[in-house]
């Protein structure tokens, strides 16, 4: 059985961190989106639905037990202490399926697992991984592509701007930092440090 690479995989929103995790997986490593597994979590009938209703208000959940999403982010991500208490509602829990599927890619053979988690360090996943990687981006074009992503207007789109940390911590608290600023020839150009490492890594392990 292989040892499996965990490679933290974050960014700035709209720094376009999930473009980076579609190359990753096209090169055949095994990829974990913490926002599809948020969006699991929050699902009709969860458990913590209730505990955000309890935190945010009863008419973030609909009269048929569905989360109204944009205005739990409207709310959480008003000030850094809703956010926080959005993060100590929703990361336990999401951490516990993340550990599940690096487990599952462990025992299946998978010697590269890629977690995609926007929220990272917030939840403390970070301190498992054996390689950091923030996408990064000036933050005009993030506003941009959040505002067309999202469907949201500029207000809505720098709320979730400043609920994150800024470029430097990004910077300070990762081993490689991707900027994607310019064009896909510039963000791939960019992915050959990343899998010089991985390959240090991966022989590092295989060694062992």
């Amino acid at each position: 059985m292989i040892k499996a690479i965990a490679i933290g995989l974050t960014g700035q929103t709209g720094s376009g961190k999930s473009t980076v995790g579609e190359m990753l997986s096209k090169i055949g490593y095994y990829i974990i989106d913490c926002d599809k597994i948020a969006k699991l979590v929050t699902e009709k009938g969860s458990p913590v639905l209730n505990e955000l209703a309890l935190a945010f208000g009863n008419d973030v959940v609909s009269g048929d037990g569905e989360l109204n999403r944009k205005l739990l982010a409207k709310r959480a991500f008003a000030n850094k202490e809703a956010t926080s208490t959005l993060n100590n509602i929703t990361h336990p829990v999401i951490t516990r399926h993340v550990n599940k599927k690096v487990n599952g890619a462990f025992f299946n053979g998978y010697d590269v697992v890629v977690i995609d988690a926007p929220a990272l360090f917030e939840s403390g996943i970070d301190k498992s991984c054996d390689i950091v990687v923030s996408v990064v981006a000036d933050e005009n074009i993030r506003l941009q592509r959040i505002m067309k992503r999202d469907n949201i207007d500029a207000d809505s789109a720098q709320l979730r701007i400043k609920a994150q940390y800024d470029e430097e911590y990004y910077k300070s608290h990762s081993d490689i930092i991707i900027k994607n600023d310019s064009d896909l020839k510039a963000l791939k150009e960019q992915l050959s440090e990343l899998l010089n490492l991985i390959e240090v890594k991966r022989n590092e392990e295989n060694k062992q």
